[in-house]
């Protein structure tokens, strides 16, 4: 009798055990997985694009609008402030060859970029000399050069923050699209 109270308590105990373990491990991964099987909010994203012999590569973090009211209404997006263009770690432009926009030069390297958001659609594409930080670590020390791009701001809607290279004329553009805007800083390769 005392072996068989001994072997039941034995075997509710080992069921309890295995019980609290699976429990405690599939909310475990729950937490440190962040919610498996869901898209992070602001995927990275990468492009390469040739032009005119010059290989240029940007990696960047792609925000979503989810119904939000982007420019100005965003609290790192206010109207004079130099936003990270994209999210999380800092936008990442590498060329292979040097760059001429309008007169500024950006030498082949890599680079961190930014834009200076203004109202009257005066923004400035800033390319940073400072990389691998997050981006909301902007250093105005470390820019290089400071970019005046052409901004438009009543296109379709653009759900998902886009940075695209492409030729152009006698060289190429970078061009930024989020929900209504589109700004664009022409340049071409030395």
């Amino acid at each position: 009798m005392t072996i068989s109270r001994s072997l039941v308590r034995g075997a509710f105990a080992l069921a309890a055990v295995s019980v609290f373990s699976v429990s405690a491990s599939a909310q475990g991964g729950m937490q440190m997985g962040g919610g498996r099987g869901q898209a992070p909010a602001s995927p990275r994203d990468s492009l390469t694009a040739s032009v005119s012999g010059a290989e240029i590569k940007v990696n960047y973090g792609r925000p979503s609008k989810r119904g939000r009211v982007i420019f100005n209404g965003l609290n790192d997006m206010k109207w004079g402030m130099v936003w990270r263009t994209g999210a999380n770690e800092a936008t990442h432009f590498t060329t292979s060859k040097a760059l001429d926009f309008g007169g500024k030069s950006v030498p082949a390297g890599t680079y961190t970029l930014f834009t200076q958001l203004e109202a009257n659609g005066k923004w400035e594409l800033i390319v940073n000399k400072q990389t691998k930080q997050w981006g909301t670590a902007y250093d105005k020390a470390q820019d290089l050069v400071r970019i005046p791009m052409t901004v438009t701001d009543k296109n379709a809607v653009v759900e998902k923050m886009e940075i695209q290279v492409k030729p152009a004329g006698k060289g190429g553009e970078i061009i930024v699209m989020w929900d209504t805007y589109k700004a664009v800083a022409a340049f071409t390769v030395k």
